[in-house]
Order: C-alpha cells, then structure tokens, then sequence
C-alpha cells in the first residue's frame, strides 16, 4: 500500500491505539504470523517493522495472509461498507436535486457523491464501484429511479405535470421528457391517466403453445401475453393501460406476430424485436441479462444474479422475472431454479417445461 511518511503514521497510530473508528478503512497484516487484522484488533501489538497496510481484505489475501480469528477483519470491511452505502442512499432518496448521483460532462464524481466518499475515508470511485457491486446499478441510476418513483406517485394523485416534476426532483421539463419515454414508456402525462391518448393496437393468434397477445406502440412490442381464450387476454392488458385507446388491429402488430410464431415453431431462434416497455433500472438490467442467454440453454436466478454483479439479488431477479410484460422477446423462461427446479412462470409451469424443452429439441442439446 504505497503511501505518505504520514499517511503510514496515521494508520500505525490507529494500530496502537487500536481506533475501531477506522474499522473497515484497511487492514494490517503481520509478516512473522501470516495473519491481518483490523485496527481495533485486540490481539498484542506487532512490531512496526513486520506490519504491512492494505486498502481491503482482498489485497492481504492475495499476497497470502488469512484472516485473524479473533478480529474477522473482512466482516468489518463489509460491515462498513454497507453503513456507507446506507448512507448514500439515504442521502440519494432524501435529496430531491436532480444532480445528486450524476457525473459532470466528463464523467468525474460531483461534488455530492465526492463528499460522502470523503466522509467515509475512500475515494469516489471505490464508492461508486461498490454502490454497483451491492446495487446492482450506479448511483445515478438509484437516484433516477427514485425521482421516478416519486413522479409515478405524484402523476397517480392527478397533480399536474409541471407541480409533479419539481416535486420529484426534475431540475426541468427538457430533462424530464428527455427520461421519461425511455423510464415510463410514455409521457408522464400519459402516464397519470393511465395511459390516456396512447394507441395500442394488439391481436390474439394461435401459437404451439396455445393462444398469444402481442399488443405494442408505434415505437414497438408492449406486452405478449399466453391464455387460454381471446377476451382473458385482452382483458389484462385493459386493465394495465385503463385510458388508453387499445383496439384490435392485426395488420398493425402482424410482423411481430410472425415472427413469434416462428420462434416458437424452432424457426427462428433469435428474437430480437423493438420494446416499449416500463421498468426501473434493475428491472431493465436484468431482462437485458435474460435477453443475451442463449436459445437452449438455461440460467438460475443466482447466475443472473451474479452476471449483474449482485450474486445476493436472486430474489429480485426472480421478482423482475415475474413482471416481464413481453414473455417470449425476453426470455424469461430460461431462468431456472439453482437446483434444476422450473421455479415459477406466469404463463404456466406447464407452457415454461413445453418451451425449453422445444428450444432444446431444436438447439440439438437434449
């Protein structure tokens, strides 16, 4: 840990000291027993001359010192670094300022996000590193959802647009309407009224797996839905856009239609369709993930997990899983449990088994 005459100074002093203050900041490993340590490690102190420093337990480990028994160093450096990012969503959720969390034009931490990481001793990348590590998203991405969620509240109480955007955070209508086609799917105003003034055109087809809904915009695919009778279909995407303007229009979705039915048939295995969906951050990262798992092939939901960097977050991949409004464009089907187990599926266990079990007919890998 290369570093300052007085920088080394300091850290040794919180050594004999033994300040837990500075608990999850670095650990002291020591070269005559192979072990490290954190500050406030109540173990006899070392000589100076057999201490070395590090920023993170994972440093001491690679240079192959373990753990101290009686200190468990690497629980406080976890420990602390989930107070931090406590901390920084806290202050995120409580900051209505819709700079909090974001970079200046060339990418550098802005002061907010700098002063936290100042308070907790690291620097701002580590900090956002490790916000994305245990989040799953970047800072400014939480912030982004929670103006977004505040928005949807307040656009669901009838305030209008302009009252609602400074409520949430939105420093003006151009960054507002910037964001909100992509977040919302649709203008916020068109959002507050359940989709009021929106067109959404869709058609029942057969399907080797029964019958399908595929209803969508203009700007692409809104919802497939699987059941067993037309009108079960068009009733829940009714109920998902309320005020919008729905109509059964074949020859608007038809190609869509087609090449889903192709899909399924084995025809065409990649699906690769324009969406326009709804979703927060999480929820776009994940079915981003479960669109790139091969046809054929199968992910749990802790592989998921961990390709987004979340390996604990198999619950809510599981729950992003779930509230995929277009089965089929994303695969949502080829998650499966860790133990070989279907797990769930909200067009059937039954239709999830005859899927994968087609895509492996045809893929040649049963």
């Amino acid at each position: 840990m290369a570093m300052s005459r007085s920088n080394l100074q300091r850290l040794w002093r919180a050594v004999t000291s033994r300040d837990a203050r500075l608990d999850g900041t670095f650990v002291y490993a020591v070269r005559s027993t192979g072990v490290y340590c954190r500050p406030s490690c109540p173990a006899r102190r070392p000589r100076r001359g057999q201490v070395v420093f590090f920023r993170v337990a994972q440093e001491a480990q690679r240079e192959g010192f373990r753990p101290c028994l009686r200190c468990w160093p690497q629980e406080a450096a976890r420990a602390a670094e989930s107070a931090v990012l406590g901390r920084v969503c806290r202050a995120l959720e409580e900051d209505t300022a819709e700079k909090i969390g974001e970079t200046d034009e060339k990418h550098r931490p802005i002061e907010s996000i700098t002063k936290l990481a100042e308070e907790a001793g690291i620097s701002p990348g580590r900090l956002r590193r490790a916000f994305r590590r245990r989040m799953g998203i970047t800072p400014r991405g939480y912030a982004d959802q929670v103006r977004l969620r505040r928005l949807r509240n307040r656009l669901r109480k009838e305030k209008d647009v302009t009252t609602a955007m400074y409520e949430a955070g939105y420093g003006s209508p151009s960054r507002l309407y910037e964001r909100s086609n992509h977040q919302l799917g649709m203008t916020p105003a068109t959002y507050g009224h359940g989709g009021r003034g929106m067109e959404i055109r869709y058609t029942v087809a057969p399907s080797p797996i029964g019958r399908i809904l595929v209803a969508g915009t203009t700007r692409g695919v809104s919802a497939v839905y699987m059941g067993r009778s037309d009108a079960e279909l068009a009733s829940v995407l009714r109920r998902e856009y309320p005020e919008a303007q729905i109509s059964r229009n074949p020859t608007r979705v038809s190609r869509w239609v087609r090449q889903i039915v192709r899909h399924l048939a084995g025809r065409q295995p990649q699906l690769d369709l324009p969406l326009d969906i709804q979703g927060t951050a999480f929820q776009r990262r994940v079915w981003e993930a479960l669109r790139r798992i091969p046809y054929g092939e199968t992910r749990s939901y802790t592989d998921v997990a961990r390709r987004l960097g979340r390996p604990q977050a198999r619950r809510a991949v599981a729950r992003a899983c779930a509230t995929n409004p277009v089965s089929l464009v994303i695969p949502c089907h080829r998650v499966i449990r860790g133990d070989g187990g279907l797990g769930g599926y909200g067009g059937g266990i039954a239709r999830k088994k005859a899927l994968l079990e087609a895509e492996k007919r045809t893929s040649g890998k049963l």
